[in-house]
């Protein structure tokens, strides 16, 4: 049965961001694949993790991405309607935390594996041996993008599974608490998407 707010496109624009994931992953492996290790295996892996999880998982744990943003602009607060602030409070519930803290668990290891298996892409790496340090900076910061395409795109998946008696009794997020309380990344702008046929109508 398809739910009222299944229809609202900045959810689908966000849970489409998983098919990312297999990209910046496939950048990280070439980024390691540079060259031999310069450091202890372990402190290469730790800082590509560390690097790649903890702002993530922050913005994720303490201010949420602001799913009603494109790029680098993002809809004002109060231009939100009500069922869009329903949609926010989704994302401050306590379930919003675990899926936070599952995600890097899970992508530490797919890291790990990468890691182990880069020399297998030496030979299709774009960077010579000597850019190792190069080739590291590049692997984590793909690794942090491939976070940021996992995290949104699930914790969206976990709202768009929200009962729709849940929906309907979810109280609007507080427009003056939206800034202060979410990741607002870019220009704030009144509008991004065309309205949809529904709200021309209206």
């Amino acid at each position: 049965m398809k739910k009222s707010f299944w229809s609202e496109p900045y959810l689908w624009i966000h849970a489409s961001g998983l098919a990312v994931l297999p990209l910046a992953l496939g950048v990280c492996w070439l980024g390691l694949a540079a060259g031999d290790p310069v450091f202890p295996v372990w402190l290469e892996y730790l800082a590509i993790a560390l690097v790649g999880i903890v702002p993530i998982f922050a913005m994720q744990w303490f201010r949420p991405f602001n799913i009603f943003s494109i790029l680098l602009i993002c809809l004002r607060p109060e231009v939100l309607s009500e069922e869009q602030r329903r949609i926010l409070s989704l994302f401050k519930l306590p379930s919003h935390r675990l899926v936070a803290a599952i995600a890097p668990a899970i992508l530490s290891i797919v890291l790990w594996k990468i890691y182990v298996w880069a020399p297998m892409a030496a030979a299709v790496t774009p960077f010579p041996p000597g850019w190792r340090l190069v080739g590291l900076a590049v692997g984590a910061i793909a690794f942090g993008a491939s976070n940021l395409f996992l995290q949104v795109p699930i914790s969206v998946f976990r709202v768009l599974l929200t009962p729709e008696t849940t929906f309907a009794t979810t109280a609007p997020y507080p427009v003056e608490q939206i800034r202060s309380d979410f990741t607002n990344p870019g220009l704030p702008v009144r509008q991004i998407l065309p309205p949809m046929k529904e709200e021309q109508s209206a």
